[in-house]
């Protein structure tokens, strides 16, 4: 396999790309809401790309952040990054592209989301690091889960 395409499917499945597609109905269920009937084709398209890059970027991060540990840790010692098979400075790039394209995407749907594009990002990157230094970590992914369906709220309206 070509270095280009072993690079894309490791970082596909370092991200769970999978999980992204379980988190898209969410979003789309604000959507609805929002638009009391189906949202347009275009909000739809940017809401999908604002959910794939908010979340590639929240999960790269999350590799980035825990790499020590999962080094260590038997169950995640085989992860993209602790086994090698992608390098630091290649995962902060991909993350870094990723939040640009979500700040893309927020910008392409409305002002407001724009603005309070910062704090979703924020948000997903905090839990992150949240998980040293309290037990109540799962509450602030609680937070970042329910934002989606509110951000495409926001995003429709």
């Amino acid at each position: 396999m070509p270095p280009l395409l072993r690079n894309i499917r490791i970082t596909l499945e370092m991200i769970k790309v999978e999980h992204t597609l379980f988190a898209l109905p969410f979003a789309f269920l604000g959507a609805v809401l929002a638009a009391n009937g189906l949202p347009s084709l275009r909000q739809i398209l940017w809401i999908t790309v604002a959910m794939v890059g908010a979340r590639s970027t929240a999960m790269a991060f999350n590799r980035i952040a825990d790499r020590e540990y999962d080094a260590r840790n038997l169950r995640t010692s085989s992860r993209a990054l602790p086994a090698g098979l992608l390098s630091v400075g290649f995962v902060w790039a991909f993350t870094t592209v990723s939040a640009i394209i979500f700040f893309l995407a927020a910008a392409m749907l409305n002002r407001l989301a724009l603005i309070l594009a910062p704090v979703a990002l924020a948000s997903v990157l905090l839990y992150s690091l949240s998980k040293r230094w309290t037990v109540l970590s799962h509450l602030l992914l609680g937070w970042c889960l329910s934002i989606a369906p509110t951000g495409a709220w926001i995003a429709v309206r």
